[in-house]
């Protein structure tokens, strides 16, 4: 049987670290209105992809959740608890074709000690279209240089959290624009990611995505893929890339992990080559990876 959605309240000890799990109803209001995530968009998240109801990639999401908490000075974690709750989420929902588990870490109560954590899912619609026949991206300028993470540390650029206000934004402009997606570059001419999602250029057998010094984030999927084309003949480099680079590339790719590997089919209107045969090679791979790959 196939839930639609299942939730996971984590709790805490007076330290802050994670101490265990219940299930709970999904539609059971759990969260107090001074809560932190909600009123200051304080906490980090992870979204884990399933596949069939396994869990992908854990291992790497569960390393960049523990960095984004370093980053954000919240409590250390202890990663098997979160792994607990995220695999009781992922077994609650049953073996559907796509789904994810997000695991939300938030400072907690306004003028409180104890974080607020869960892990919720739901069941995916099916991103094959998107696969198959490609997305139409815009390139929209971030605001900042492409070295504020180095010169500027509070603005958290590199850390996943939870305030995606302006995430969302670059989607409705991307709307506006009859686009599907984003491509957000410097403010001094580099490509740095999507609002949920890494870029992967093909040049030959190289491959290469933009540096992860650059305030992005560091894509699990992307070093999948980067460990996965290394073993298969690939060249693969983490590079300062431009708009001109993405133009003159033989093919390029949005990846994430609920998508998946989506191939770009035009930038700003203008069209661009899709790789069928690779990213099916490269979604076949992320799809069969095992629950803790």
């Amino acid at each position: 049987m196939t839930a639609n959605s299942a939730l996971a309240l984590v709790s805490f000890d007076d330290a802050g670290a994670a101490t265990g799990h219940r299930m709970i109803d999904p539609d059971e209001a759990v969260l107090r209105v001074t809560e932190l995530a909600a009123t200051r968009g304080d906490g980090i998240f992870e979204t884990v992809g399933l596949s069939n109801g396994r869990p992908l990639k854990l291992a790497r999401h569960l390393v960049r959740m523990a960095n984004s908490t370093r980053m954000l000075d919240l409590p250390e974690q202890d990663p098997a608890i979160w792994s607990a709750a995220l695999h009781a989420v992922a077994d609650a929902l049953g073996p559907a074709d796509e789904g994810w588990v997000k695991m939300v870490l938030s400072r907690g109560i306004e003028g409180g000690t104890t974080p607020t954590g869960w892990a919720y899912g739901m069941v995916a619609p099916s991103f094959a279209p998107e696969r198959a026949d490609g997305i139409r991206v815009v390139l929209l300028d971030r605001g900042y240089r492409h070295d504020v993470a180095a010169t500027s540390p509070w603005l958290l650029q590199g850390a996943k959290t939870i305030s995606y206000a302006v995430n969302r934004s670059a989607y409705r402009e991307a709307t506006r624009r009859d686009a599907d997606d984003v491509v957000f570059t410097s403010s001094d001419g580099y490509l740095l990611e999507g609002p949920t999602s890494n870029l992967v250029l093909r040049d030959g057998m190289r491959l290469r995505t933009p540096r992860t010094d650059l305030g992005i984030l560091a894509g699990t999927t992307q070093a999948e893929l980067f460990a996965w084309a290394g073993e298969r003949g690939y060249q693969t480099s983490y590079d300062l890339l431009t708009p001109a680079d993405l133009a003159a590339s033989d093919a390029a790719w949005l990846v994430s992990s609920v998508r998946l590997a989506a191939p770009i089919r035009s930038v700003d209107g203008t069209a661009k080559p899709v790789d069928a045969a690779l990213t099916t090679a490269f979604n076949d791979h992320l799809r069969g990876l095992t629950a803790e790959g």
